[in-house]
């Protein structure tokens, strides 16, 4: 059974990537049956080069994509060097979970309105500085600059939270207690050794986050669209752009683009992967050439991106209930919640649209990724780690395609069918990594100590395996469920803009629309996945507290029975 189970979930997971990369490799060539294009060309190639200002385009795309990144990196570790097993550890795990929750859309949408030429950063600058044109130049370069200057710094800040999530396990398996013992007995001072020392380490281990965090930069459209420059775009928005043409005669044209993507994603790969070696094995001579060792500010940055955050749900709502709200002053003149009134029944269709798919695509990857690790467990022959994760490393737009025209030919009116599967196969990486942990630290001898009690391997693993673990599998899908909800370019491919959700509504309001109406849906589109962390966490921590007091009574009840009975 759970072969059949295990082998349904490579179907719906990872053989897709076949037809994917395919349908997309044949479309860039030119062949496109139902359209007619029955020959092979390489004309798609030749427009896409021919087209003015595609090498800027991919320039600006390789330039966001490594400098968000790397400065991603580099603040996550100013902020470990700083914080790590110090007393603002602890706050900083517990403001991770409702940092990671705030989708990027959300987050991109709320830094536009902080930076915007009219927003809330530019106001404050204007009252402080009595007016300054130059520091509000300054600050209106970050929305839409031409160098993407603002969409690199947004998606650094992003970043940060995830960097340091997955640092956590990494950096308890370096064990830095010992590392900065045996250092400061050579005579090295913390400072010191978190560069001499713990950096390489931890640099080498973090690689597939930050292959995954290059891949999604470089390729990321939504954000690009709110962020980005215009004129020309990132080459990700420009080949959706290209996508979008009503001429269906240009499709090899997008095709060849979402081709040229993924080049691009596996050559950054590779240049991040010769940077790694670089640092951590070729040149050495910095970890031991002096003992120079400087303190990054990482309690300042990460004071940062929490007051950043925490300051764009509250101006979000006040956007969407500003009537009157004249440029620079620091607050609304009038108030009014008419444009919730007249959004209303909108949004909660597009939020009950929204949570039925998450709903379907999180708890379906969640059952799938239990399935693979049980089948991991039990059985040696098993599809690779990193093949499992290849959705999260490669361009969405380079699998689209070639999935949309797959759909299409075994059925094409299915379109909520599809964003649905389209949703559990890009949720279902994120679900099995965050499982990976808790499942390779449980104790598989209290399994095989029910078993020899006589309970049958389900029974052992709903009344053993699962209380234990509840906490993971509950934050695992409360991850799928906020990578559904933030998921943009599948939901419009195979929906085939039929499907609105809370992430494309909130996208294609920020283009132009009324900003309060944007703020609505931004507002919501943040709200939804910080309520289902908060709900796995309030969750996690009841059945946590109940099962600490069963271990507790059952233990009063054991000493019960065996003290001394006096006559």
């Amino acid at each position: 059974m759970l072969r059949t189970l295990y082998l349904m979930t490579v179907i719906i997971c990872i053989v897709p990537l076949l037809p994917g990369v395919a349908g997309v490799l044949f479309s860039s060539l030119g062949y496109i049956p139902p359209i007619g294009l029955n020959e092979l060309s390489i004309d798609g190639f030749k427009q896409l080069f021919a087209w003015q200002g595609v090498w800027q385009s991919i320039g600006l795309s390789v330039f966001s994509s490594l400098a968000s990144s790397y400065l991603a990196c580099i603040m996550s570790f100013a902020v470990l060097q700083s914080c790590w097993n110090s007393k603002l550890w602890k706050p900083i795990e517990l403001l991770l979970s409702p940092l990671l929750a705030m989708p990027h859309v959300a987050f991109a949408i709320g830094f536009a309105f902080l930076f915007s030429p009219t927003g809330m950063g530019m106001r404050l600058a204007h009252t402080l500085f009595d007016g300054g044109s130059a520091n509000q130049s300054d600050l209106a370069l970050l929305v839409k600059d031409p160098y993407a200057l603002g969409l690199v710094v947004m998606l650094a800040f992003k970043e940060v939270p995830f960097l340091l999530l997955m640092s956590i396990p990494i950096l308890r398996q370096i064990d830095v207690s010992k590392q900065i013992k045996v250092g400061a007995s050579l005579g090295y001072n913390d400072k010191q050794i978190w560069w001499k020392t713990i950096l390489p380490l931890w640099f080498n281990k973090l690689r597939f986050p930050m292959l995954a965090v290059i891949a999604y930069s470089l390729s990321v459209v939504d954000l690009a669209l709110i962020m980005g420059p215009t004129n020309p775009p990132t080459f990700a928005v420009l080949v959706w752009q290209w996508f979008s043409d009503p001429d269906l005669s240009l499709l090899p044209r997008a095709a060849a683009g979402a081709v040229v993507l993924f080049v691009l994603a596996s050559l950054l790969i590779a240049v991040a992967r010769l940077v790694e070696w670089l640092v951590v094995k070729k040149c050495q001579s910095w970890q031991f050439s002096g003992r120079s060792g400087i303190a990054l500010p990482g309690k300042t940055l990460f004071t940062s991106l929490c007051t950043m955050a925490a300051a764009m749900l509250p101006m979000l709502f006040l956007w969407s209930v500003a009537q009157r709200w004249r440029f620079p002053d620091l607050l609304p003149s009038r108030y009014s919640m008419r444009f919730w009134e007249y959004e209303w029944d909108g949004v909660m269709s597009t939020i009950n649209d929204s949570l039925l798919i998450a709903i379907i695509s999180a708890t379906s990857a969640l059952f799938l990724a239990l399935i693979a690790h049980e089948y991991r467990l039990r059985y040696k022959l098993q599809v690779p780690g990193f093949i499992i994760a290849i959705p999260m490393l490669v361009p969405q737009l380079s699998i689209l395609f070639g999935l949309q025209v797959t759909t299409l030919y075994l059925s094409e009116n299915s379109y909520f069918f599809w964003v649905c599967w389209s949703h559990i196969f890009f949720a279902f990486p994120f679900v099995y990594l965050s499982l990976d942990g808790p499942w390779r630290a449980f104790d598989n001898k209290l399994m095989h100590v029910a078993l020899s009690l006589g309970k049958t391997p389900l029974h052992a693993w709903m009344k053993v395996k699962l209380p234990l673990l509840f906490p993971a599998v509950l934050f695992a899908w409360a991850i799928g469920m906020s990578v559904s909800l933030a998921q943009y370019l599948p939901t419009l491919m195979l929906g085939a803009g039929r499907i609105a959700t809370i992430t494309t509504e909130a996208v294609a309001l920020s283009s132009g629309f009324d900003r309060r109406v944007t703020a609505i849906y931004a507002l919501w589109q943040a709200l939804l996945p910080l309520f289902f962390f908060s709900f796995a966490i309030a969750i996690s921590r009841f059945s946590g507290k109940k099962q600490h007091s069963k271990i507790k009574d059952s233990q009063r009840h054991e000493s019960m029975s065996h003290k001394p009975r006096h006559p």
